[in-house]
């Protein structure tokens, strides 16, 4: 059982705290002695995980642009060191190149230092093996060997700098040139204008991808690493970032624009008009390049779907949509489930951006989907067509609005459970309102044309004590009406600050 300390590292997959100071009210808990305990932990999980002794690992740490970067990842490549482990040290790198090196170089685990798209102060652990990232009772057994300060015997290791991304770049490039296949075959992108917006993030490297390609992307932003982030969030779901590459793309008449997150685990894009690709446009488009030589395949997505998206997926691409939870790796460990079923799945998505496609080992990698986008956009070109046509017929909802609601009671989770299943009743019971008949997370309820011709999901954050809800309308005033609805339920209810 974790303690109050240790516990509050854990978020869902990944380990996370304060490294830096700088925010009010959040003091510094990542110190060094913490993260050597939590390096000692991961050698000790891994160990035990792939059946080798310390001693006969190998290990890669990289780390994303954040200040604090650079001590997180010393102390953790010598507390490794310390215990026998060869330790390849990627420094600057993208948390899906940290998978990759135990494909291409053969590591046993891999570490990457990244907190995503949260502030400046704040910092983590992610983590990999060959078989991909870690499950969440992974994480606590970690964070269990971190607490009681258990430690792998004594050897003496070695570190060795590596420079990996350079062979990750070419990786990609790589697959741009055989998914292309243009008749000058190394520069199948020349004739092409792509911004890119790296946030100043690690995203940066992309853009002398396609530049070494021959495309132009003299409209590119904030490539340089910082990470203080001066510009905006690097957060495709953040409005200003997307406004940022939007505005990069029309400005340099580019034809299309790429945005990643801070440790490119997540991407979105912009198309020639300065038309977002992002959310449900996002995962339309995945679906319908997944979706290519898998028909009738399989695509798994967050709860929060729209309604245009599913028609989009089963009406138009002929595939099936399976709407699970939140959470990346969630839909992830779907997509995996489904597969071994025997249920061709070549896709798990979520609205966030995290994108994981089956011919790339179910890693969700930003880099890898911005790819498959750009091969596509050059594809369509020699028939004449663009990357909006893939998408003219997704339906979307005239409205929407996210609200969330704090819960005031100590167990959050069990006074979230309790709300959901009062309103499971409620909706059972209320004249109009329809049920959905595959959600599996939260509750999710449909209205008819004259009752706010939308639909609402209210569920329980997966790590916090909030209750995210969302409604989408087809009709203008829709939502208000829908709101009004499910806030004569909530009104009833305890635990909840509306």
């Amino acid at each position: 059982m974790l303690n109050s300390f240790y516990k509050n590292f854990k978020s869902g997959t990944d380990i996370r705290g304060v490294a830096l100071e700088g925010v009010e009210g959040q003091s510094v808990n990542l110190t060094n002695e913490v993260v050597a305990s939590m390096a000692n932990g991961f050698v000790l999980w891994l160990s035990d995980k792939v059946g080798k002794p310390a001693n006969e690992l190998t290990v890669s740490v990289g780390r994303d642009s954040r200040v604090s970067g650079p001590r997180i990842a010393s102390v953790v490549c010598d507390t490794m060191k310390s215990a026998g482990v060869r330790v390849l040290n990627c420094s600057l790198a993208s948390t899906p190149s940290m998978f990759m090196t135990t494909v291409d170089l053969g590591c046993d685990g891999a570490v990457q230092i990244t907190a995503s798209h949260h502030p400046f102060n704040r910092n983590g652990l992610k983590f990999f093996t060959r078989g991909g990232g870690l499950e969440g009772c992974d994480i606590e057994d970690i964070l269990t060997h971190a607490q009681n300060g258990d430690t792998p015997d004594r050897h003496e290791g070695v570190i060795t700098e590596v420079d990996y991304m350079s062979q990750y770049k070419e990786h990609l490039k790589d697959i741009i040139k055989k998914g292309v296949n243009a008749e000058n075959y190394d520069k199948p992108l020349d004739g092409f204008k792509i911004a890119v917006d790296a946030g100043n993030g690690v995203g940066g490297f992309y853009a002398d991808v396609l530049t070494d390609l021959g495309a132009d992307t003299t409209g590119s932003r904030y490539l340089d690493p910082d990470g203080m982030f001066p510009n905006h969030v690097p957060n495709p779901e953040n409005k200003e970032a997307m406004a940022s590459i939007r505005e990069a793309v029309i400005e340099s008449g580019a034809d299309m624009g790429v945005i990643f997150d801070t440790d490119v685990d997540r991407g979105g894009a912009v198309d020639k008009s300065g038309n977002e690709i992002n959310r449900n446009r996002l995962v339309a488009l995945a679906a319908a390049i997944a979706l290519e030589g898998n028909d009738g395949g399989t695509i798994v997505t967050d709860s929060i779907t729209s309604s245009g998206l599913k028609e989009f997926i089963e009406n138009d691409l002929g595939g099936k949509h399976y709407r699970y939870r939140r959470g990346y790796k969630n839909v992830i460990d779907k997509g995996l489930e489904l597969n071994a079923k025997g249920i061709n799945c070549p896709l798990a998505i979520e609205t966030s951006g995290h994108a994981a496609m089956r011919e790339n080992y179910f890693l969700d990698d930003g880099a890898y989907l911005c790819t498959k986008i750009i091969i596509k956009m050059a594809q369509l070109k020699k028939d004449g067509r663009d990357i909006e046509s893939i998408t003219a017929s997704l339906k979307e909802p005239v409205e929407e609005t996210e609200i969330r609601f704090a819960i005031t009671e100590d167990d959050f989770r069990a006074c979230g459970e309790r709300i959901i299943a009062e309103l499971t009743s409620y909706a059972e019971k209320a004249e109009g309102w329809i049920l959905a008949d595959d959600n599996r997370e939260g509750v999710r309820v449909s209205f008819g044309e004259n009752d706010g011709n939308g639909w609402f999901l209210l569920r329980l954050s997966v790590h916090d004590p909030i209750m995210p809800l969302n409604i989408e309308s087809d009709s203008v005033g829709g939502v208000e009406i829908i709101r009004n609805k499910l806030f004569e339920f909530l009104k009833t209810t305890k635990g909840l600050q509306l």
